[in-house]
């Protein structure tokens, strides 16, 4: 596919941001972006012949009529699930709180589980599970449908009741989904909380839904090691009175303590529940799940989601964006604790009866060749996986991905932060043989769902860019008055119309979800990102309006310093941060990690700084640049900037570090400090 050379430009024009929800106002000052990336690949003239929307002109179309009568749009797709009753009215909206489908009267687990029951997919893979240690199984949607049933059954002889809050804090088995399948099929609100947070953030979590239960597991592997998480929970369980029994699922089967009264094996609990548990009928708008935002300080943040509008349109998006047939097989390596695995490893692909595979621990254990290893055998077909991953990927060396057979493959997708051009045409041509269209999608905890992405088989896809919004997504590029920015300047990105799947409000915070998302540009919901849109009308996510730092009057976003960095043949993965400085009010700092073969020496700080100062301009030098074997990330695979940030200025790292995914990372750049 012929493709245009890319050329950078110094041309100011917009900001970088990602991560977290913004703490910082959107100033009235503009945003410089500074990258300009040209290539441009269409879709294969065979793909698109059998995609679900076929070329431009049909999404073109689609679109035009979702803006034309959102609600008319959003009926007809609303109709293609099963509702127990038809809602009455489509939207109630009240800024800033809205109602979807009112009146209409569903369950997310039905539609995941029972509706394949009475078709051949009753006996088709649902799960294709693989443990870190090599373990695996397989879950046909009968099967699973069967242990969803029985969990349901034991909730309710627990006293779990509608509208009961349950937390679930385990590792990435079969029976994460179960029990949030299980929550959801008798009405209760489920709160998973990702299994690597502390004692202390469970116990927060916990407290703040004040949930009646908690569902986990004796353990985990990860990397190799057992790792005990029944422990944390009993730690977290000293300061959560609202806890009345603990359900424990055996993985790793060690000994751990069981209090009587209070902590329940789950296979005891399901050798005696019954098999038959009719899915309760769902008010629309009654509360699905709460899940907390990772990385915040102070009171967590519940995003509070509801049934029926979420339902709609993770299904539909996951259906459109993936273009997924029946003879897929899935994979998104996201981890269930964070909205990814809520909406496209639990919901959205069992709702479309998909077959995917769902994997345990670390995707580069024993080696970095696990992940490429289980596409050849699970004959993968579309692979969904983080940005930060990739990069990962790239500096482990081509050897591990060309060594194996991924002729499955023909569909890659990413998700989690923006992805520079650079990873994303090493994703393109050593990953995908440039076959594979890439979804590049943008999206939040808050909005539920996939809002701005290619459609594979319609959308020429341009590196570093996440294309259009979705039919019925009103998303665009505004100044801090709400007027829309000219094409390619700098803004703010917003939502300017309510959407089904958006959060209805922070749980128990009304005034926090009023003044967070609402108060900054009137009438909208502020993503809290930096964005510019081009003369195609595509979205180029420039980072975190927290990430715009102020460099002797000009504002940069970070991710543009990252691209340029990611672009030169040594670097395989770059996190720029800034720190205060006397003369310019900020100094960047860059960390940087090398592909094999490449010394970080003097000399090679002198080629990166003079290599951004070409594709950028010389005001984006790093003034810093800091050579490190790994950076810290989560186990999601997001960087944690944050503290990057405070090793850059302080020299020491004093914040919230239990989300890391490997903890020798960020010991190893202590040393290097302490030694510099």
């Amino acid at each position: 596919m012929p493709a245009v050379k890319k050329k950078t430009s110094s041309v100011a024009r917009k900001p970088s941001t990602n991560g977290k929800h913004h703490s910082v106002a959107p100033q009235e000052v503009a945003i410089n972006s500074v990258l300009q990336e040209k290539r441009v690949f269409k879709p294969t003239a065979a793909f698109s012949q059998q995609a679900h929307v076929k070329s431009m002109a049909e999404y073109e179309r689609l679109y035009a009529a979702a803006e034309k009568n959102p609600e008319k749009y959003w009926s007809e797709v609303a109709s293609q699930y099963h509702w127990f009753k038809k809602w009455r009215k489509v939207l109630e909206w009240k800024a800033p709180y809205s109602k979807w489908f009112i009146g209409g009267q569903t369950n997310i687990c039905y539609n995941a589980l029972d509706v394949h029951l009475s078709t051949w997919r009753k006996n088709k893979a649902a799960i294709i599970w693989e443990g870190e240690n090599g373990d695996q199984r397989v879950l046909t949607y009968g099967q699973l449908h069967r242990e969803v049933s029985k969990l349901g059954n034991a909730l309710k002889k627990r006293g779990v009741k509608k509208g009961d809050r349950v937390a679930i804090y385990m590792g990435m088995t079969p029976e994460l989904a179960i029990a949030a399948l299980a929550c959801a099929r008798i009405g209760a609100v489920h709160s998973i909380i990702f299994g690597g947070f502390s004692a202390q953030a469970v116990a927060d979590r916990i407290n703040d839904a004040q949930a009646k239960m908690v569902i986990t597991a004796d353990g985990v592997f990860r990397r190799g090691n057992p790792l005990n998480l029944k422990s944390v929970v009993d730690e977290a369980l000293v300061n959560t009175p609202s806890v009345e029994n603990v359900i424990v699922y055996q993985r790793i089967k060690t000994d751990v303590k069981m209090t009587e009264g209070r902590d329940h094996w789950w296979h005891d609990l399901m050798d005696l529940a019954a098999d038959v548990c009719p899915a309760e009928k769902m008010d629309s708008e009654s509360p699905l799940f709460i899940l907390y935002t990772s990385g915040s300080t102070g009171k967590p943040k519940g995003i509070l989601h509801t049934t029926g509008g979420y339902m709609v349109h993770a299904a539909n998006s996951h259906k459109l964006v993936f273009d997924i047939k029946d003879d897929d097989v899935y994979w998104s390596t996201a981890d269930i604790g964070w909205i990814t695995g809520h909406s496209y490893v639990v919901y959205g692909p069992l709702i479309n009866g998909a077959t995917q595979v769902m994997y345990e621990g670390a995707v580069n254990y024993p080696n970095w060749g696990r992940i490429w290893d289980m596409i050849q055998r699970h004959k993968v077909t579309i692979l969904y996986t983080a940005p930060t991953a990739i990069r990962s990927f790239i500096r482990a060396g081509d050897e591990w991905v060309t060594k194996h057979d991924l002729s499955s493959l023909r569909l890659l997708g990413t998700v989690g932060e923006p992805i520079n051009p650079e990873a994303w045409m090493w994703y393109y041509s050593v990953v995908g043989k440039k076959k594979c269209p890439i979804v590049d999608t943008w999206w939040q905890t808050e909005t539920g769902g996939i809002m701005v992405s290619p459609l594979p088989g319609a959308t020429p896809t341009k590196p570093g860019t996440a294309t259009r919004p979705l039919p019925g997504i009103a998303v665009d590029v505004v100044k801090k008055d709400g007027t829309p920015c000219k094409a390619n300047e700098g803004g703010f990105l917003v939502v300017k119309r309510p959407w089904p799947s958006m959060l209805r409000t922070i749980y128990n915070d009304n005034a926090r979800y009023e003044k967070v998302y609402w108060s900054e540009i009137k009438g909208m919901y502020f993503t809290g990102d930096g964005a510019r849109k081009d003369k195609d009308g595509y979205i180029w996510i420039m980072g975190r309006v927290d990430d715009v730092v102020n460099v002797s009057g000009h504002r940069l976003g970070t991710s543009e310093v990252e691209s340029a960095l990611v672009a030169h043949q040594a670097v395989a993965e770059a996190a720029v941060v800034s720190r205060p400085d006397d003369v310019k009010g900020n100094a960047l700092v860059a960390f940087v990690t090398l592909k094999g073969g490449y010394n970080g020496d003097a000399a090679l700080r002198d080629a990166l700084r003079d290599h951004v100062g070409k594709e950028i301009g010389s005001i984006a030098k790093p003034d810093e640049i800091r050579f490190a074997e790994g950076l810290p990330k989560t186990r999601s695979g997001k960087i944690m900037r944050r503290l990057l940030r405070e090793l850059a200025t302080n020299g020491v790292i004093s914040g919230d570090t239990t989300t890391l995914e490997d903890f020798s990372t960020l010991e190893k750049l202590r040393q290097q400090e302490e030694e510099e």
